[in-house]
């Protein structure tokens, strides 16, 4: 049976605890990012995806994480900053976290399972909160692969 986030725990970008499971019944594209990586530029792609998707019912979330080269070194305000003003992102940004934290330490249980090897690796998950894909950091937001397997779980009913 594949992983689910349905009370999975995390912290908000001001701390405060959100249950994932207030996002049933969206498609949520979760992703591990950091403003000082070579995959950086990933974040104009996902904000397309939240534009392109977003009015149905899919969101992206992402997690800013310092484990990985020590290349997210910023305050939460600072990242914030960062990335609306150089990509214009307006997608929920959570509180910094380790790569083997909440969300991460269940969606690394999804197929391949493992820990994530960088930053920018990406979770695609049901309308249900199931795990339905795991993409490298090397796919891009744009990627055939990831793009399909939205459009396949936004299809799919809750």
């Amino acid at each position: 049976m594949a992983p689910s986030v349905q009370g999975v725990i995390v912290s908000g970008a001001d701390g405060s605890p959100q249950d994932l499971t207030d996002k049933a019944g969206q498609v949520l594209l979760i992703v591990n990012v950091a403003s000082r990586c070579g995959f950086t530029k990933q974040y104009a792609g996902l904000q397309a995806l939240q534009e392109q998707y977003g009015a149905q019912g899919f969101k992206v979330l992402a997690f800013p994480c310092n484990d990985f080269g020590a290349q997210e070194p910023g305050s939460i305000t600072e990242i914030q900053q960062f990335c609306s003003s150089t990509y214009g992102v307006n997608f929920e940004l959570f509180a910094k976290v380790g790569a083997s934290a909440a969300p991460f330490d269940t969606l690394t249980q999804a197929e391949p399972a493992g820990p994530i090897a960088w930053n920018f690796e990406k979770f695609l998950v049901g309308r249900d909160g199931t795990v339905l894909g795991r993409f490298k950091s090397a796919v891009a937001p744009d990627a055939s692969e990831l793009t399909q397997a939205i459009e396949t779980a936004l299809s799919a009913a809750a």
